[in-house]
């Protein structure tokens, strides 16, 4: 992976403008994308396999009129009057005509019809008028809810006091206020400080923002075809404006510190892109599986959310790795600290033995008494957690923002009605099976009032095919009241003693029912959800630390910060703590917060964690001191993360005290959980575990050593790859190696040293096995067994994948098995490695090809030298071309050899391999042929048997430089 990201690094640096000028198309593409298809954001809290959903479900099959969206348009009239007077039944009569016009209005009932049920306050100044649309609300249009909210003039005009509320009207509105823009020149103060420079401190908020940008305008993209909260988006922006940002710094503080030490600024972008973009894209990584985690609980607009957070995580990191290098690659060396400047001295203080950080001296005030700073923090996020066991997780109410329609609406009812009319149950009763129909619903409707809490019962209402009656039950509690929670499981106990009496099954459904059976399932997936994060933190910190110890430390540290979290969030959600200073109304947490809490906190906890640990690794592998890595790796990240912690702080919390909806408390809870686990847990209790732990932090059993992969976070692969390709680069040499061992490594060929000059020829004398393996190594099919090697300039084995591309294998016994004709075999080439940008058609290559063969032959069956090679270029008409359609079993050993080599040429590679038997490696034309054949920047590599004659293939390519190799000899040397 370091090495695949410094290449993607080196490229953006290289090419800058055009990937800056591609991230500007994409974004265009995306925001113009959604604005064009104008998607609109909407709540649907749906939740499958539930008795609510299932009950909404079978209403809109038998009883449609019941299941599509409802609101309330709530009158009250002035003290000392009524709503009964006259001119005000009056109002209230023009504004159920004017409702019942509405586009999408299914049914008005009004508080004075006959079948209206307790729409009138016991002091008859409160009545409300219900309506019902045709449809859910996802279906509701704008204009009708614009239509049925300016019917509320007719009672205005009457003295009456009249507001809206109900599911269409809940606030779906998606907008960033100013303290959101706060949060965003907190980081920028954060990260001015971190690097003292303007540019540096720009470009993190630049490539966050641009990701931002692009996340927004693939979500309104997607909130065309499919139904996205309001929620959505506004959690994807918060993470991935303070991913991005972080992401962004991370990279870009390893770039400023290598260009402090005199680095090159290309080599120090790629490999800042290596080495500190490795832990990015580990931590998005983390981050995207636990949000994308969330689609197994099975709540679609949880998992839409989740999907849409993980989305902005991944345009933050591929921001990170291609936008941010771009940038430094038109600022070059101008990000460079002044000699001279803090951020200059800080960057080299590390290793110049200076003036002590900050981070060093926290560091060693730890490691001087680990066990009190480790009783510590357990203790301090110990207690934070304790309100945690109080939690009491619900959807929304239908209450609605303070100052909003919906909230007077609301206020009004509960005024007048209680607090358990703005949260009514429906109970459905299939009647299919009972002749006494009505008899059998009051009696059903007795038994449901007896429940305790309940405030009223309706009558029962069957529909029009007299299959299925509801009857609604008004709580006495409000609809997010613990209370209420219990009279919804006292009426389903209700249920099988109600069908085995009156042979009608019962179920309970309507808003208030599916908020409490969503809240339901996600507390009891919480703790499943919990483990899963936490088992799959271990296993990605194994394969990346390769320990026991520091896996499991880093997830009981994740448990603790997270539940401590959740703790403070109750208090001050629920408890009602500090909720005016944070202008929080008391009440339910947010029944999906804890798990997307989790999902967004398990991510950064990792990236913390990779930072600060993984620079301790290093230096333990280097050391084996375990004290000085611990002192060694967290000042050398400690800056780095306290300003990530600083920013993704500020950038949640600004959220808070005017956030709209939901999503203050998500961002509350993603604020103390990113404080906790950063100062408290991963730059205090970590140090002072793995100061206590020693050297058996770094154990790791054998047989699961040789298990896990080596992902090389740290990037040593990657350095070891740089000096190797800078050996390689020092030689002009199209083949390098240096004691290459090849083939088992118990019993391994070689070892061999040798260089073939650029365009020249090597020639591998032995036995049928060991010179195709070792043509096989060259050509980087089979990786070597020791030492060093480099083919074309690139370093084996990290480029086979490259070399392999480059250079092309003949092989006249497979090739002419695997085509029946000349032309075929050509063509099979071609079409195989042509790329589908590159023009030309596969018929000019093939006559192409054959016709350079044909040429070759000519030169083959002459003798004099260049001239006469001179001379059959120069008329070509005294060549005769190999017919495309003639079979490859009818051409001579001269011909097939030539036709297979140029089929090989027409993938158009840097270097051939091919295998000659003894007689034709013998002939002087075979080799005048393939010298001719062969471009001159074109490496050949050919392998024959051990009795052939070496004279014809020196003298052939003498001019271009040869190199022989003899395995036979070497064989006998190494035997000897």
């Amino acid at each position: 992976m370091a090495l695949l990201l410094h290449r993607i690094g080196r490229a953006a640096f290289r090419r800058a403008w055009l990937v800056v000028v591609a991230w500007i198309v994409a974004l265009t593409a995306l925001v113009g994308g959604g604005i064009a298809l104008g998607g609109q954001l909407q709540e649907s809290y749906a939740i499958p396999g539930t008795e609510s959903q299932d009950a909404i479900d079978q209403l809109a099959a038998v009883f449609p009129q019941t299941a599509g969206a409802s609101a309330k348009a709530v009158v009250e009239a002035p003290d000392g009057e009524s709503v009964e007077d006259p001119d005000s039944r009056a109002a209230i009569a023009d504004m159920e005509r004017e409702l019942e016009r509405v586009d999408g209005v299914a049914s008005v009932l009004g508080p004075f019809d006959e079948y209206a049920g307790d729409q009138v306050s016991d002091d008859a100044r409160t009545a409300y008028i219900q309506v019902q649309f045709d449809g859910p609300v996802t279906d509701v249009a704008q204009e009708s809810i614009d239509a049925v909210v300016a019917t509320g003039d007719a009672g205005r005009d009457a003295g009456l006091r009249v507001a809206f509320g109900g599911e269409v009207f809940q606030e779906t509105t998606f907008g960033l206020t100013i303290t959101e823009v706060f949060g965003v020149l907190f980081a920028g103060v954060v990260l001015l400080i971190t690097f003292g420079s303007l540019l540096a401190a720009g470009m993190p908020l630049l490539t966050a923002i641009v990701g931002v940008g692009a996340t927004f305008g693939g979500i309104a993209v997607v909130s065309a075809f499919a139904t996205v909260s309001s929620t959505a988006p506004m959690l994807a922006v918060m993470i991935g404006l303070a991913v991005g940002i972080d992401y962004a710094l991370f990279i870009l503080s390893r770039h400023r510190t290598q260009l402090a030490r005199g680095m090159d600024p290309e080599e120090s972008a790629a490999e800042a892109v290596a080495t500190a973009g490795g832990a990015v894209v580990f931590a998005g990584l983390t981050v995207i599986i636990a949000l994308l985690g969330l689609l197994v609980v099975g709540i679609p607009f949880l998992s839409v959310m989740g999907v849409a957070a993980a989305f902005a995580v991944l345009v933050a990191v591929i921001g990170a790795t291609t936008l941010l290098p771009a940038l430094l690659g038109l600022a070059k060396g101008r990000l460079a600290p002044k000699p001279g400047s803090r951020a200059h001295r800080r960057a080299v203080a590390a290793d110049e033995g200076g003036r002590p950080t900050l981070g060093r001296r926290w560091v060693d005030t730890v490691l001087k008494a680990p066990v009190v700073f480790l009783l510590l923090v357990v203790g301090l996020l110990g207690t934070a957690a304790i309100p945690a066991a109080s939690l009491d997780l619900n959807l929304p109410g239908g209450e609605g923002e303070a100052g909003s329609s919906q909230r007077e609406a609301y206020e009004m009812i509960e005024a007048g009605f209680g607090p358990g009319a703005n949260g009514p149950l429906i109970v459905t009763v299939d009647i299919t099976q009972t002749t006494d129909i009505f008899e059998d619903l009051d009696a059903i409707g007795e038994r449901l009032a007896r429940v305790d809490g309940v405030d009223y019962v309706g009558e029962g209402l069957p529909n029009e095919t007299v299959d299925t009656a509801i009857i609604q039950v008004i709580p006495e509690s409000g609809p997010t009241d613990p209370e209420t929670k219990q009279v919804v499981q006292d009426i389903r106990a209700l249920e099988p003693e109600i069908a085995e009496e009156f042979g009608t099954p019962i179920a309970v459904t309507g808003y208030t029912a599916v908020s409490i059976d969503i809240s339901q399932r996600l507390t009891d997936a919480l703790i499943p959800f919990a483990l899963i994060v936490v088992g799959l933190s271990i296993v990605l910190l194994l394969i990346v630390f390769r320990s026991l110890f520091v896996p499991v430390k880093a997830a009981l540290g994740f448990l603790l910060s997270a539940f401590g979290a959740i703790g403070v969030t109750v208090a001050v959600f629920q408890w009602g703590w500090f909720a005016d200073l944070m202008h929080v109304e008391p009440g339910p947490i947010l029944s999906f917060l804890p798990i997307l809490l989790m999902a967004v906190l398990f991510g950064l906890a990792m990236d913390y964690e990779v930072f600060l640990v993984s620079g301790m690794r290093e230096e333990f592998v280097k050391t084996r001191e375990p004290r000085s890595s611990i002192v060694h790796g967290f000042q050398h990240a400690a800056r780095v993360v306290t300003a990530a912690a600083l920013i993704m702080f500020f950038v949640f919390f600004a959220f808070v005290p005017e956030g709209t909806g939901v999503i203050k408390g998500i961002a509350f809870a993603l604020a103390i959980g990113v404080a906790f686990d950063a100062f408290l847990v991963r730059m205090t209790l970590v140090p002072a575990a793995m100061a206590l732990a020693g050297r058996h932090a770094w154990w790791l059993p054998r047989w699961l050593a040789r298990v896990l992969p080596d992902v090389d976070i740290e990037g040593e692969g990657l350095r070891a790859h740089l000096a190797e390709s800078e050996w390689a680069a020092a030689r002009n040499a199209d083949v390098l190696a240096e004691g290459l061992l090849v083939g088992d490594p118990a019993a391994p060929v070689g070892p061999i040293t040798l260089d073939v000059p650029r365009g020249g020829a090597l020639v591998v004398r032995g036995g049928p096995a060991e010179r195709r393996l070792v043509s096989a190594t060259i050509a980087g099919r089979v990786l070597p067994a020791g030492g060093r090697l480099a083919v074309l300039g690139l370093p084996l084995p990290t480029d086979a994948n490259a070399v392999m591309r480059r250079v092309a294998v003949a092989d006249t016994a497979t090739d002419a098995a695997s085509a029946p004709t000349a032309g075929d075999l050509v063509a099979a080439r071609v079409d195989a490695t042509r790329p589908w940008y590159r023009l030309g058609s596969t018929r000019d290559a093939v006559e192409d090809a054959l016709d350079a063969a044909a040429v070759a032959r000519s030169v083959a069956e002459t003798s004099g030298g260049r001239l006469a090679a001179a001379l059959t270029d120069s008329f070509p008409w005294r060549t005769t071309a190999v017919d495309p359609v003639t079979p490859l079993g009818e051409l001579d050993r001269l011909d097939r050899i030539l036709v297979t080599a140029a089929a090989a040429l027409a993938e158009e590679p840097r270097a051939l391999v091919l295998d000659l038997d003894a007689a034709s490696a013998s002939e002087a034309g075979t080799w005048r042929a393939l010298a001719h054949l062969v471009p001159d920047d074109v490496a050949l590599i050919a392998t024959v048997p051990a009795d052939a004659d070496p004279v014809p293939a020196r003298e052939a390519f003498d001019a271009r430089g040869i190199r022989e190799l003899d395995l036979a000899t070497r064989a006998e040397e190494a035997h000897r």
